[in-house]
């Protein structure tokens, strides 16, 4: 009773809960909120200093006892304490302008398709204590697509690859449901994980996990280029400690995160191959879309369409087709109700 007069003052959400960011859609209003998914404590009081922007300022230039971690790691919760603080700063930020004393939102966030139960239910539990009236969740994969306006409720083919910043989830949609699927912990992450151990390896230089992102950004590419790439890169010499600048090349990245990148082509192999053949017939006159922000590494689309021999297409704005599609979903409710995993146990106040 409580919740649903408090929730008459509140603005349904939907949620990208991803490693590197979170996005948050308000009913009627699109995406208001793309923050980082930092959160910084201070572990002699154990209170949380600073979430989103403000937290990812504070990396690698705090004292020792205040820590700036990642509540999620590859797409899941590690941290539940903290996740349910983030999650509670990103209702409350949306709430803040309303006057909304006690928001209780109706929430559907985003989860990777290979998620356990007791994964599932963390990410539940934390959006239920953070606020939250009720709780909707939907694979990331079935979000991107509806986020990206493919007909996932038509019997046909529609074959999406999300690559996030800590996992990659590939799946087959047909009639509202994934027909075949892979999640695997390879994704912007890890790719940056590459660059630093490529560098230490054969540079014999230590960079940074952020250095390594913006050598990502800059060179990184997963196909030739016709005019590659060069710029420096700054980091501390292994073998007299003092700081040194390399001149490092696309090639050079290339074949630093080259592994990583046969694993996922290698994944999508495999999904393909479980896929009914009524359905991969289909294939042969559809694209195979990628959304996420690993998906706008060059030549990523054109390596896929090589390896696969089908078109490889990049959804409109990548970054927020999660977010996208959890809005549509929710603003869409009963139409899309059978897409959920699973229907939502109303919170007791």
């Amino acid at each position: 009773m409580f919740n649903r007069f408090f929730g008459l003052f509140s603005k349904d959400i939907g949620i990208d809960l991803g490693t590197a960011n979170t996005l948050v859609y308000v009913r009627g209003k699109g995406i208001l909120i793309n923050e980082p998914s930092i959160v910084a404590i201070n572990n002699k009081t154990g209170s949380v200093l600073a979430i989103g922007e403000e937290a990812r300022r504070m990396v690698g230039r705090t004292p020792g006892y205040i820590v700036v971690s990642k509540p999620l790691v590859s797409g899941v919760v590690s941290d539940f304490e903290v996740t349910e603080q983030m999650l509670k700063y990103f209702i409350d930020k949306v709430h803040q302008e309303s006057f909304s004393f006690f928001p209780r939102p109706r929430v559907v966030i985003g989860i990777p398709s290979g998620v356990t139960e007791v994964e599932r239910r963390a990410v539940e539990d934390a959006a239920y204590n953070a606020g939250a009236r009720e709780v909707y969740l939907m694979e990331e994969p079935m979000a991107a697509a509806i986020g990206a306006r493919l007909p996932v409720q038509e019997a046909a083919a529609n074959v999406i690859i999300d690559i996030g910043g800590g996992s990659t989830d590939i799946a087959v949609i047909s009639m509202g449901g994934v027909v075949a699927a892979r999640s695997l912990r390879i994704a912007g992450d890890k790719l940056n994980e590459d660059i630093v151990r490529y560098m230490r390896e054969e540079k014999n230089i230590l960079i940074g996990d952020a250095t390594a992102e913006s050598v990502k950004l800059r060179l990184g590419s997963a196909y030739p280029l016709a005019d590659e790439l060069r710029g420096e890169v700054r980091g501390r010499d292994l073998v007299t400690g003092l700081p040194r600048e390399i001149i490092l090349t696309s090639e050079e990245v290339r074949q630093a995160i080259s592994r990583s990148i046969r694993a996922i082509i290698l994944d999508l192999k495999s999904t393909i191959e479980e896929t009914p053949p009524e359905l991969i017939a289909d294939l042969l006159n559809r694209s195979v879309y990628l959304s996420g922000g690993g998906s706008m590494l060059r030549g990523l689309d054109q390596l896929i369409s090589h390896e696969i021999k089908l078109p490889v297409k990049i959804v409109d704005d990548p970054l927020t087709s999660v977010a996208r599609g959890c809005g549509f979903v929710l603003e869409h409710l009963d139409q899309y109700r059978d897409v959920l995993v699973e229907n939502p146990k109303e919170a007791y106040l």
